[in-house]
């Protein structure tokens, strides 16, 4: 998505449809007044003229301003990893992680609907979403009822939807138009939903990353969501309600490009102060735990409680060519976009070393060369509507993820199909 955008404009399309402003691009209902664009503060002018210095000290201790914690930690921090997958009475049932990817969430949104027509969508102890995944995990996350409402989001809408081009002294477009978006779709009752889950035993996680500190922060949705509507609603309603928007807003900031959100929070002194977060997918495409616990440091603590875990890559992992205009914009874009990929790539060989190592039983679906559909601009309608229709049907015929392979006590592969496990010995090898 962050090429796409570059791309945009770096080619002047500031012009025609892609510059209105959602306003004026959609039919407000019978009897209602298209909204004018709000008159919201430039995040880095607030951060030149109104924001107190702090520490890394301090913000390491700060809670959000209002709101009683723990709601998050640092996502590097295996311990307190540990602690909150340990509270979690639901974290060995399968897990669901849901990568970044601007427009090409419809892949994940249509293989949640599939899914679910299949009937055998599993109930996951622990989601977790990042960018665009951070958009989808809180519907994925109250089940196949909230299916409607991801396939409106993810095939109804066009750039005017997210963002409009000549933003802010912070970015290069203003998310204003998202920001509406998520403020309809991210209700008290969606909350509450969520809120009834978390109950039960299960975590709902997404991660943005603090610029301040260079670390990623993964927020306990579920704890906050409990906050809005739980015993002390009333008390934190309000506040959990819009930190949970702005969370979900900060996760899919892509840097430079969206406006970054400011989270005011409080430090252990009493000191008011703003941190800055913003793309969730910038330090990785995915969060699954600590890189530590991933890659087998010493401190990288115990293997997750779960058996299995699906991974969908909201993505293209293979180099596409494509001829690229001779200006910043233009190389900022094919160069974004090969870094991606390249990250996710190496992201994922990581997972499934751990797979391997610890004998997960992962399952990766990613946007292979069965769609061969190419998007000509961002966020358009078609390309993500066919994409919504392919993850859809890859699903409902259960090839969204393909049999994982991981490594038995006796070092030898294994492949696994649903709960059986079948040893790549010389007979099932002959077999296949």
């Amino acid at each position: 998505m962050t090429g796409a955008i570059l791309l945009a404009l770096g080619l002047g399309l500031n012009d025609g449809a892609l510059a209105r402003s959602p306003a004026q691009h959609q039919r407000p209902q019978a009897g209602e007044k298209a909204s004018p664009k709000p008159q919201s503060p430039d995040p880095l002018q607030q951060g030149k003229q109104e924001r107190t210095p702090f520490t890394a000290q301090e913000t390491a201790t700060a809670k959000p301003e209002g709101l009683p914690g723990p709601l998050r930690f640092f996502g590097d921090d295996p311990a307190a990893f540990r602690t909150v997958i340990g509270e979690a009475k639901a974290a060995h049932d399968p897990w669901l992680v849901i990568s970044g990817g601007g427009e090409n969430g419809a892949f994940a949104a249509g293989i949640l609907s599939g899914w679910s027509q299949a009937g055998d969508r599993p109930a996951f102890g622990v989601i977790t979403g990042v960018s665009t995944g951070a958009l989808i995990a809180p519907f994925a996350f109250v089940g196949s009822e909230a299916d409607a409402a991801l396939k409106q989001n993810y095939t109804k809408i066009t750039a005017a939807d997210v963002f409009e081009f000549g933003g802010t002294n912070a970015a290069l477009t203003d998310t204003w138009p998202l920001k509406e978006r998520i403020e309809k779709s991210v209700t008290p009752d969606l909350l509450k939903a969520i809120a009834a889950e978390h109950a039960k035993g299960r975590r709902l996680l997404v991660a943005t990353t603090q610029v301040e500190t260079e670390r990623p922060v993964v927020w306990d949705m579920g704890e906050i969501a409990t906050l809005a509507s739980g015993a002390d609603g009333r008390q934190y309603g309000e506040k959990a309600l819009k930190l949970f928007r702005e969370i979900v807003l900060a996760s899919t900031a892509v840097p430079g490009v969206f406006p970054p959100v400011m989270i005011d929070a409080v430090t252990e002194g009493g000191k008011r102060i703003q941190e800055m977060h913003d793309d969730g997918g910038s330090l990785a495409p995915y969060y699954l735990a600590p890189a530590a616990t991933l890659t087998g440091a010493p401190d990288g603590g115990s293997p997750l409680p779960a058996s299995t875990v699906y991974l969908v890559i909201n993505n293209k992992l293979t180099p596409e060519f494509g001829l690229v205009p001779r200006t910043v914009l233009g190389v900022l874009s094919g160069t974004v976009s090969a870094a991606i990929k390249a990250q996710t790539q190496s992201a994922l060989a990581i997972t499934r070393a751990y797979a391997a190592r610890t004998h997960l039983d992962l399952r990766v679906a990613e946007i292979d060369a069965r769609f061969d559909k190419t998007s000509p601009g961002p966020f358009d309608p078609k390309y993500m509507k066919a994409l919504f229709e392919h993850g859809e049907a890859l699903a409902k015929a259960g090839k969204a993820f393909p049999e994982a392979r991981i490594a038995s006590p006796k070092g030898r592969s294994d492949i696994v199909k649903g709960a059986e496990t079948i040893p790549l010995d010389d007979r099932t090898l002959a077999q296949r």
